[in-house]
């Protein structure tokens, strides 16, 4: 089961680099002075009306949005993750419930960001078994591990580093059950943050309608774990 989950960790961190790699576009981009939805008032000649609105509402987003979707991303595959650890390890019936809404919840939203960041024009990178080759954050241009959002485990807010995923994989029974709420508290209150910049600085009403459903699901769910971990 360790295997299982030091496997999952790496595509976790694959991911995590892929975003980053989206992330380094958009600094560069914005050197420029580029705005991502700048093609918007574009003449689109031919086209038909139904397919001028459908590119004009791919269109209405900002750096901001490319940013939360790109970065939400590895952080809910972590959470997801986390979430498939308690098959096997919870002890609690209530811990392993919260696990499995976590994963029903998170993993939809997965897909919908992935469809977004496509549409928009900016695709998560694809990703080779390997790893992505030449994605080195001191190969990017004006780019570092610390300065990168996600690039270093404390850099994206409430990501769990490889030492507390080994750790957690590792628990078992009431042990799991505490480690696994805690470790879940704080990463929800990481995707709380990444939300709420999103609902103040996203043009995309989708995006930030989304990032809204994630400040109230995680807040309330937050208060749920906050409760387990507070039963002798």
């Amino acid at each position: 089961m360790l295997r299982t989950s030091m496997l999952s960790s790496s595509t976790w961190r694959r991911s995590l680099l892929a975003g980053a790699a989206v992330t380094a576009s958009l600094m560069l981009s914005a050197c420029g002075g580029d705005d991502t939805s700048s093609d918007s008032g574009m003449n689109h000649g031919g086209m038909t009306p139904t397919a001028t609105a459908s590119a004009q509402a791919a269109a209405t987003f900002n750096d901001a949005d490319v940013m939360f979707a790109s970065m939400m991303i590895p952080h809910h595959q972590q959470a997801v993750e986390m979430a498939a650890l308690a098959d096997g390890r919870a002890a609690s019936a209530e811990v392993k419930n919260l696990a499995a809404k976590i994963k029903s919840a998170q993993q939809p939203e997965i897909d919908t960001m992935n469809q977004w960041l496509t549409a928009w024009g900016h695709p998560m990178p694809a990703m080779a078994a390997s790893g992505m080759p030449g994605m080195d954050a001191s190969a990017m241009p004006g780019m570092s591990a610390s300065a990168m959002p996600g690039m270093d485990h404390g850099a994206m807010p409430g990501a769990m580093s490889q030492a507390d995923m080994d750790k957690l994989a590792k628990a078992k029974g009431a042990a799991f059950d505490k480690q696994f709420l805690a470790m879940m508290i704080s990463h929800h209150e990481g995707a709380i943050t990444m939300a709420q910049q999103e609902v103040a600085q996203g043009s995309s009403p989708d995006a930030k309608a989304l990032a809204q459903k994630i400040v109230t699901d995680q807040q309330a769910e937050i208060v749920t774990m906050k409760g387990l971990l507070s039963k002798p």
